[in-house]
């Protein structure tokens, strides 16, 4: 199965595209969109869903793995960044993928076991179980790697309990 992730953002948009046969992982791609903060906002988003647009067109994920959002005290940008998850969850929709949302304790609980993991612990997750030489950066495409493998793991979790459930 090829799994995307994104850590929406309305400067930079993280994006990973990982296979997933049993239980391996293996990268196929990762990145970031990035907009200009002089550009307009109706711009910006523009721009973020013509190139979810493209990679999506490109690489033919199954599955999206998206992160919801954080909200943190300044209501302004948690506007904006919402508006730029809409954008990337249009793009999923248009592409015709279905759409898995993860909150951020739910993703460090897939890769660490701990909800309340710091952002080092993650990166080094992600590294680990990529088996990377180094940590994708921005820190925003190392968070959407993370959302895509969350989505592997809970796949696998899934298909562990139909199983169990079916007595196979």
């Amino acid at each position: 199965m090829r799994i995307m992730g994104i850590d929406p953002g309305y400067a930079i948009m993280g994006w990973g595209i990982l296979d997933l046969k049993g239980n391996h992982f293996s990268v196929v791609d990762y990145g970031s969109i990035t907009t200009d903060a002089h550009t307009p906002m109706e711009d910006r988003l523009e721009h973020l869903y013509n190139m979810l647009e493209s990679i999506i067109h490109e690489y033919k994920p199954e599955e999206v793995a998206i992160e919801e959002l954080f909200f943190n005290n300044n209501a302004k940008t948690a506007l904006m960044v919402g508006q730029a998850r809409g954008v990337a969850i249009l793009a999923a929709v248009k592409g015709g993928l279905k759409i898995s949302e993860y909150t951020p304790l739910q993703i460090k609980q897939a890769l660490v076991g701990y909800g309340r993991a710091d952002k080092k612990q993650m990166q080094t997750m992600v590294k680990t179980i990529l088996n990377l030489k180094e940590v994708p950066k921005p820190d925003d495409t190392a968070d959407a790697v993370a959302a895509a493998i969350c989505h592997g793991h809970c796949l696998g979790n899934r298909n562990t309990m139909a199983r169990r459930k079916a007595g196979i």
